[in-house]
């Protein structure tokens, strides 16, 4: 039995990095994630009956949202952590928020994610969201799985939608199933793999769907299928095989190469083969880069990185939770870490397994794994832990808001439940938070990728706060950082058509009402460099208000 010098033992580390999978769901809104969400939960046995989205009478509500607004509206706007096991694997299920606004929290998740399933909505293909956070995924190289979902409704055609991801993306498809039939009409799916025929019927809402499994020259099919439908689906199968590429592994891990699966997560139909052959084909727990090289998963230290921080997830307590993605080693209740920002040791005495709202204390983790940890102020998002020789993993970048309002406080006795409600949301990312350079202007400047961002931190600050705010929107909807910081911007002299701000790290921001603006100002000081995304800070703390 091989031990590292800290007495872990690496080969009980590598079985259980093998057993793991870890994974994000990519959509536009109303594709079905959420549904999805829940389906595989059901599947995985981690839930005995799923709920609706928008929940009627005695259906019950959805694991995954669990914000109050998320109910209330039937969207994902947080990021929630589902574990369960599955035929032997851990499962690590990132569900990400749907909104288009959340796009910047559904960054930061896909940064601990290993693979990320693409949702396509079979009627409507690729959408705008979806495009966004497919590029995302290719930055980082995510292995991307497809499931094109809501095939029981009117929708395009198969091959047209395969063709649409790869011209339009660039991305090769394998497709691992193919339907039989679409709409109504929507009967089963072909395993390409065993040329086994699976047919689907419909079970009472929220349990699993009855599957049979034939052969797909059975006789005993021409009593269950149409002829036509299935003569249909084996004959494009045929031009697949023909014209398609070859099922390479290597090419899925790389992102190269999508595996497509169809189905209808509604109706359950093709959920449990798409979780069968994606836990087959996904990529474990990878080497993760540091500023010091790649950390192998397999290496005897452990180490993570906090990607999201959530306040509130049990009002009655007012907690705060910093959701960290366990990077290398064993992680272990009550270990002393490293804080890499600080420089400080912290005591991680209660550790919690995460499940939507619900927690519970664990004893261990490894790579790939989710831990959440009570978080009293002392992390920030992009920080990373680390146990042994100094790890620092590479940190999260944030993205340029379009939408920028002054956040008004009309009740100055409220100020203390407003400065702290402001601070905590501002750590987790929320919203970003920008100040006036002229000091005497103390409200803050709340900016957001898109307007429901506002107002969810509008209702956070009066039902979790108890502080009720004003907004007064600003004109402007473009942000550039100063890449040279407040020298570079002093060496420019004065300047027009915009507004300078200081971000949180105190980083000269510059404000345009629009695109020309900006390029105005490029034109005029061609010296000046200008960045779209925020340049990644380390071991700075940010300002409080």
């Amino acid at each position: 039995m091989t031990s590292s010098p800290v007495g872990i033992d690496l080969e009980s580390l590598a079985e259980a990095v093998e057993r793991r999978r870890n994974f994000a769901i990519i959509s536009h809104p109303d594709a079905g994630k959420t549904t999805l969400t829940e389906k595989l939960l059901l599947y995985g046995g981690a839930i005995q009956q799923a709920g609706a989205v928008k929940a009627k009478g005695e259906q019950r509500k959805v694991t995954s949202d669990w914000m109050d607004l998320e109910k209330q509206r039937g969207i994902s706007i947080t990021s929630t952590v589902l574990q369960f096991d599955y035929a032997g694997t851990t499962v690590n299920l990132l569900d990400t928020p749907g909104h288009q606004d959340f796009s910047e929290d559904t960054y930061r998740t896909l940064a601990a994610a290993d693979n990320a399933v693409m949702l396509e909505d079979a009627a409507k293909g690729l959408e705008p969201q979806t495009r966004k956070l497919f590029e995302v995924c290719r930055l980082r190289r995510v292995p991307i799985f497809t499931f094109i979902n809501k095939m029981d409704r009117p929708g395009r055609e198969p091959l047209e939608l395969i063709d649409e991801i790869e011209s339009e993306l660039g991305l090769t498809c394998w497709p691992v199933n193919w339907p039989i039939g679409s709409g109504d009409r929507f009967r089963g799916v072909i395993d390409r793999r065993s040329r086994d025929v699976i047919l689907f019927e419909r079970a009472e809402r929220g349990r699993q769907a009855t599957e049979k499994r034939l052969l797909a020259g059975s006789a005993e099919l021409a009593d269950l299928v149409e002829p036509d439908l299935l003569a249909t689906a084996l004959e494009e199968l045929e031009l697949l095989d023909g014209a398609g590429a070859e099922l390479d592994l290597a090419l899925v891990q790389a992102g190269e190469l999508s595996p497509v699966f169809f189905g209808s997560a509604m109706t359950n139909f093709g959920v449990r083969p798409f979780l069968d052959a994606f836990l087959e084909l996904a990529q474990k727990p990878v080497p993760r880069q540091s500023r010091g090289g790649a950390v192998d998963p397999v290496a005897p230290g452990f180490s993570g990185f906090v990607f999201k921080l959530q306040a509130n997830m049990d009002p009655r307590h007012r907690d705060r939770v910093a959701f960290v993605r366990v990077c290398s080693g064993r992680f272990e209740k009550d270990m002393t870490v490293q804080h890499a920002r600080t420089g400080k040791a912290i005591r991680l005495s209660r550790p919690q397994k995460l499940f939507g709202q619900d927690r519970e204390v664990v004893d261990d983790a490894f790579p790939g794994d989710v831990i959440g940890l009570n978080n009293p102020g002392m992390f920030a998002i992009g920080d990373t832990l680390y146990l042994g020789a100094k790890v620092e993993y590479e940190g999260i970048p944030c993205f340029s808001p379009e939408i920028f309002s002054w956040l008004r406080n009309p009740n100055p006795s409220a100020f203390k439940s407003f400065r702290k409600g402001v601070n905590e949301l501002r750590e987790e990312g929320a919203v970003q938070i920008l100040y006036d350079t002229d000091q005497s202007k103390r409200d803050p400047i709340l900016a957001a990728v898109g307007q429901l961002q506002l107002e969810v931190v509008q209702y956070r600050l009066e039902h979790e706060y108890g502080v009720q705010t004003r907004l007064e929107p600003m004109g402007f909807s473009v942000a550039r950082w100063v890449c040279g910081g407040w020298d570079a911007l002093d060496a420019v002299g004065r300047i027009f058509n915009c507004k300078t701000v200081r971000d949180a790290w105190d980083r000269p921001v510059l404000l345009f009402k629009n695109a020309w603006n900006l390029r105005q100002l490029q034109d005029d000081h061609p010296d000046l460099e200008l960045a779209v995304v925020a340049p990644v800070v380390s071991g700075v703390e940010p300002i409080s208000l």
